[in-house]
C-alpha cells in the first residue's frame, strides 16, 4: 500500500488546492505561500451563531482564491481538495470547539443532487475533518427533499423557508442526549445548519455546534447572530 501511494505521488504530485502550485517537501495540504496569504478568519472575529445551533467556526473567509478553489472542488469534480479542506476544518474545530461535542456528523446532500454531482462535498470535508480529529464520522441525517439551491437565494428568510423540513434523523438513538459537531462546506446565513440542528435536537440531541470550511463576509452575504 505504501509503495502504491508513493507511485501515485510520482504520477500525480500533490498541488496546493488554492494556488495549484506543486507542493514542496514538507508542505502539508497547502503551500507555504498560501499558508501566509489566505484570508484566515481572525481569532477575534465573532463566530456565527444561529437559531438552533450555538456556534459555527470556520478557518477561512469565502472570497478570492478560497472561493475559486471551492468552485473547482464543487463544480469541476476535483474531489482531492476535500482532504486539505477537512484538515483545516479539523484544526479549527480542535482549537475552537474542543470538549464541546460527543460525535461528528455532516449536513448531507439530497440523493438527487448527490447522483447528479457524483459525490457529497460536505461529507468528504467532514470525513477528512473527522480523520484529523481522530474521531469517527457518524451519519445522523438524511435529506428527504431536494429544494432549490441555497446559493440562488438572496435573503435569509428565503433560505430558511427553502430548507424547512428537508431533513430527518436516520436513527434518533444515535444523537439522544449527545452533543453534536455538525460540519458543512460554506456557511452564509446559517439556514441549512439551523435546519439540520433543529432536526437533530428534535431527535434528542442535547447541543449542536458547527464547523465549516469557510464563511461569507459582509461583501457576499449576511452574517451575525440569530440568523
Amino acid at each position: 500500500m505504501g509503495a502504491l501511494k508513493a507511485l501515485g505521488g510520482l504520477l500525480f504530485p500533490a498541488r496546493c488546492p488554492f494556488c495549484r502550485r506543486l507542493l514542496k517537501a514538507g508542505e502539508d495540504g497547502l503551500c507555504a505561500s498560501c499558508q501566509k496569504s489566505l484570508p484566515w478568519v481572525e481569532k477575534e472575529t465573532p463566530d456565527v451563531s444561529g437559531k438552533e445551533f450555538d456556534v459555527c467556526v470556520a478557518p477561512l473567509w469565502y472570497r478570492d482564491v478560497v472561493r475559486q478553489s471551492f468552485h473547482r472542488y464543487k463544480f469541476d469534480g476535483i474531489k482531492c481538495y476535500a482532504e486539505a479542506y477537512g484538515k483545516l476544518v479539523g484544526q479549527c474545530a480542535c482549537d475552537r470547539l474542543a470538549g464541546r461535542y460527543d460525535l461528528i456528523t455532516w449536513a448531507p446532500l439530497s440523493r438527487q443532487r448527490k447522483w447528479k454531482r457524483g459525490y457529497d462535498q460536505a461529507y468528504l470535508i467532514a470525513a477528512s475533518a473527522a480523520k484529523e480529529l481522530k474521531r469517527p464520522l457518524i451519519k445522523t441525517l438524511r435529506k428527504v427533499r431536494n429544494p432549490q439551491a441555497q446559493s440562488s437565494m438572496d435573503s435569509a428568510d428565503a433560505r430558511r423557508a427553502n430548507v424547512r423540513d428537508c431533513y430527518e434523523a436516520v436513527k434518533p438513538a444515535l444523537v439522544r442526549d449527545k452533543r453534536v459537531l455538525l460540519i458543512d462546506d460554506i456557511v452564509t446565513t446559517g439556514s441549512t445548519l439551523s435546519e439540520c440542528a433543529r432536526t437533530l435536537k428534535e431527535a434528542g440531541a442535547r447541543e449542536v455546534v458547527c464547523a465549516a470550511f469557510a464563511r461569507t463576509g459582509k461583501e457576499n452575504g449576511p452574517l451575525g447572530r440569530n440568523l
